[in-house]
């Protein structure tokens, strides 16, 4: 009769979500962790000379499954500086870490890891791709076509 009852029941752990943004649980959080993370700089609330004078854009924040680790994807405007921004958050990460706590209601504050966003150059590439003669030529309308 065990032997029944074990094969009945739901397993504890549902199979990892098929959407390319995690599950509509990570995409809530992590939207509200963005809005937090983006207000806390846009405020000035973090105190450090290599920040000082960056606008910095946070575009996106991607939550792991278990809410307990955000990678936050920022670009400081102009895309310059990005090496000397990153370190500069990653050097502040416990002081953002807090805020975010205080902010943002969850079981456990996240643990944050800040990327570069690379969107931007990569719509720059295709962007480039597609003004290309050779490009062109094949999205030019054919005039023997008639």
């Amino acid at each position: 009769m065990t032997n029944y009852f074990r094969e009945t029941t739901m397993p504890r752990h549902h199979s990892k979500s098929s959407a390319p943004g995690g599950s509509q649980r990570q995409l809530r959080v992590g939207e509200t962790v963005r809005h937090a993370v983006a207000d806390i700089l846009s405020q000035g609330s973090v105190h450090d000379p290599d920040l000082e004078g960056h606008i910095i854009t946070v575009p996106e924040v991607r939550m792991s499954p278990d809410l307990k680790l955000a990678t936050i994807y920022v670009m400081p405007l102009g895309g310059r500086d990005t090496d000397v921004v990153i370190a500069a958050l990653a050097r502040n990460k416990k002081f953002l870490r807090g805020e975010i706590a205080h902010r943002v209601n969850l079981k456990f504050a996240p643990d944050l890891r800040f990327r570069v966003d690379e969107r931007f150059d990569e719509a720059e590439r295709i962007e480039k791709l597609l003004r290309t003669p050779a490009v062109q030529k094949d999205l030019a309308p054919d005039s023997d076509d008639k």
